[in-house]
C-alpha cells in the first residue's frame, strides 16, 4: 500500500485554516457559526464532529480520505449507536450544509434536501426508545442495506431478507447480522441475546439454516422461504416480545 500524501498537501484549504472544524465554518459563510464544530488535537485536518440539539443522536463524525480529496460523514442514535445517516463527497460545502442540519435537529430526509450527498440507512429515530420501533427501524434498514448491496450474491441475501422479514414470528425478533449471516434477537441493541437457528445465503444460490454461527447443519435449500419456513420451526416457544438490550 502506498504511503498517504500529506493531508496538508490533499487539503490546503484546510491546512491553511488550522483543522477541519475551521474550515468547515469558513467554506459554510457563518452557518456554521453557532454550531459546535470540533476537531481533536491528533489530526485536526483529517476529523471534525458536531453536536446536535437533539440528545438522541450522536455527534456527526466527518473524517476526511488519506489517499485523495473527499470527506466521509456518518450520523448516528445515541441509544445503540447504530448509523442513521452517511455519504462521501468532496464537496465542503455540502459537507457544512449536512453538519447544520444535524446541529439542528432537522428530520433525517431535510438533511438529505440540504446536502443531496448525504444517504439515509433506512432506520428511523426512535427517541422513547420504544423496543417494538427500534425493532422494526433495524429491519428497515437492514432490508435498504441489502437493496442496496453490489455483491454477486446480492439478489440471494435480499430474498433471504425478505423472506425473513415476511413472517410475523421473525418480524418480531430484532435481526442482527455478521459476516452476512442472518440471526436474531430477543432484545434490542446494545445487549444483544441471540435466540433461534442462524440463517445464511450462498454464492451458488443454496440458503443454509444452522444452529451455530454459518454452519448450515440443519439444512440446504434452494429457496429463501423453505429456509426460513425451517427457521420458524425451530424458534423457541413462549417467546414474548423483544425488550431492550440496555
Amino acid at each position: 500500500m502506498s504511503t498517504p500524501p500529506d493531508p496538508a498537501v490533499l487539503y490546503p484549504d484546510v491546512a491553511a485554516r488550522g483543522s477541519l472544524a475551521a474550515a468547515l465554518r469558513a467554506e459554510a459563510e457563518g452557518c456554521c457559526g453557532a454550531v459546535h464544530v470540533t476537531s481533536p488535537d491528533l489530526a485536526p485536518l483529517l476529523h471534525a464532529t458536531v453536536a446536535s440539539t437533539l440528545p438522541h443522536r450522536e455527534p456527526l463524525k466527518i473524517s476526511a480520505w488519506s489517499h485523495e480529496r473527499r470527506w466521509s460523514i456518518s450520523g448516528a442514535e445515541q441509544f445503540q449507536g447504530m448509523p442513521l445517516i452517511g455519504g462521501r463527497t468532496d464537496d465542503l460545502a455540502e459537507v457544512a450544509r449536512a453538519a447544520r442540519a444535524w446541529n439542528d435537529g432537522a428530520a433525517l430526509q431535510d438533511i438529505g434536501r440540504a446536502a443531496p450527498f448525504v444517504r439515509l440507512t433506512g432506520r428511523f429515530e426512535v427517541p422513547d426508545h420504544d423496543p417494538a420501533r427500534l425493532t422494526e427501524s433495524e429491519w428497515q434498514g437492514m432490508r435498504q442495506e441489502a437493496d442496496e448491496l453490489e455483491y454477486a450474491w446480492q439478489e440471494a441475501y435480499q430474498a433471504l431478507i425478505e423472506a425473513a422479514y415476511a413472517e410475523p414470528a421473525l418480524r418480531t425478533l430484532y435481526p442482527f447480522t455478521s459476516h452476512w449471516a442472518l440471526r436474531f434477537s430477543t432484545t434490542t441493541r446494545p445487549h444483544l441475546t441471540a435466540v433461534g437457528p442462524c440463517l445464511t445465503a450462498g454464492g451458488d444460490g443454496m440458503y443454509g439454516v444452522g444452529r451455530g454461527f454459518v454452519t448450515p447443519d440443519l439444512g440446504l435449500f434452494t429457496t429463501a422461504r423453505e429456509a426460513v419456513a425451517l427457521a420458524v420451526r425451530r424458534l423457541p416457544t413462549g417467546l414474548g416480545p423483544t425488550t431492550l438490550g440496555g
